[in-house]
């Protein structure tokens, strides 16, 4: 299993469920933040159209092309559901952001082969590491 600075070097494109169109909420600087420094970043929401400036997808089943790796920004309850969809499109890592944390999302991560990060923020982990994509 990779390490959380391994998962976010491997990673060019990010799904990020539970993408917020609100400026004020974690979920929608982190995603920007992310961004900025190089990933791509797919919004997963069903309420909206685009995010980010990337057209945004009902679920992960959606998504037209592979993705590196599947950020969670839904509560713990969710995840179960969210880790499982992560492993039916093949993702090779999730990761749940910071207080988000959950046995059976771990277990089935797992089971499925998939790297896994609960209860720590993607940005704080690329500002920590000086990571960014961009050339």
């Amino acid at each position: 299993m990779r390490i959380a600075q391994q998962i976010l070097a491997d990673s060019a494109v990010i799904a990020v469920v539970g993408a917020s169109r609100d400026p004020n909420k974690a979920a929608h600087g982190v995603p920007l933040q992310m961004q900025r420094h190089g990933w791509r970043i797919i919004p997963v929401n069903p309420s909206v159209d685009e995010l980010f400036g990337e057209r945004a997808y009902k679920t992960l089943a959606d998504i037209p092309h592979p993705v590196d790796l599947v950020n969670v920004f839904r509560p713990a309850a969710d995840a179960v559901q969210v880790v499982r969809d992560a492993a039916t499109i093949g993702a090779p890592a999730v990761w749940l952001q910071l207080g988000i944390v959950s046995a059976e999302a771990r277990r089935i991560a797992e089971e499925a082969g998939m790297d896994y990060v609960e209860d720590r923020c993607l940005a704080v982990e690329r500002a920590v590491n000086a990571l960014t994509r961009l050339t």
